[in-house]
């Protein structure tokens, strides 16, 4: 399984939506490979800031590099949780990006952090495009929807960050992205705590897990 995680605006909690959804399927059993395109998702696990090659020098270093070389690089962020970190490079022409999800392992339930979508490195697109689901997070926010009504591609569903006093809902989002909502998640301070302090791998709060099990 690929199934990738993004937005169409800053600031929309993807890149905690998919570590909570790497650590749900790896708490359910699996084997989760977590593809980091946005650059955070190693501080978001808590995890040391990366000092060594990610997956866009292996994209820079062109096609004789073997695909075993991604796994060299992979870090360990729990139990059946791996983590491939980002890089310091652009990401690749979207021919080599198209290498890339060709070389991840079919046998791994692999989430993908796509971060936003848009003209800026379109590889991203391309990743998102090629996954069995692909996942748009987004809140019930008027602006967030302006964009989604015109994306640069249809999503399978919908990660939804509910937070209250909004005039805008599911439905309303249903209605506007034409994709039907696989998730809500409540805007909890308790996951920001969890994720300042380095903790969310070994804390993940209950309501996030549980929101989150139909989606994963």
């Amino acid at each position: 399984m690929l199934l990738s995680c993004w937005a169409l605006k800053r600031g929309l909690v993807t890149t905690v939506v998919t570590a909570a959804l790497g650590l749900t399927l790896s708490r359910a059993g699996h084997d989760v490979l977590l593809v980091d395109l946005a650059g955070d998702l190693p501080a978001t696990l808590g995890l040391p800031e990366p000092d060594g090659p990610g997956l866009t020098e292996w994209l820079a270093a062109g096609p004789d590099v073997p695909a075993d070389g991604l796994g060299r690089i992979e870090l360990s962020a729990a139990a059946g949780l791996a983590v491939l970190p980002r890089g310091r490079e652009p990401l690749a022409p979207t021919a080599r990006v198209e290498a890339l999800v060709a070389a991840l392992d079919p046998r791994r339930s692999v989430v993908v952090d796509c971060g936003v979508l848009g003209r800026i490195e379109p590889g991203r697109t391309v990743v998102a495009a090629r996954s069995t689901h692909s996942l748009l997070v987004t809140r019930a926010c008027y602006l967030a929807l302006r964009r989604a009504a015109d994306p640069p591609l249809r999503p399978s569903g919908v990660v939804l960050v509910t937070e209250p006093g909004r005039a805008l809902d599911r439905t309303d989002v249903e209605q506007v992205v034409g994709a039907p909502v696989r998730a809500e998640v409540a805007f909890d301070p308790a996951v920001a705590r969890a994720v300042d302090a380095g903790l969310l791998a070994s804390r993940l709060p209950r309501g996030l897990e549980r929101a989150l099990r139909r989606a994963a």
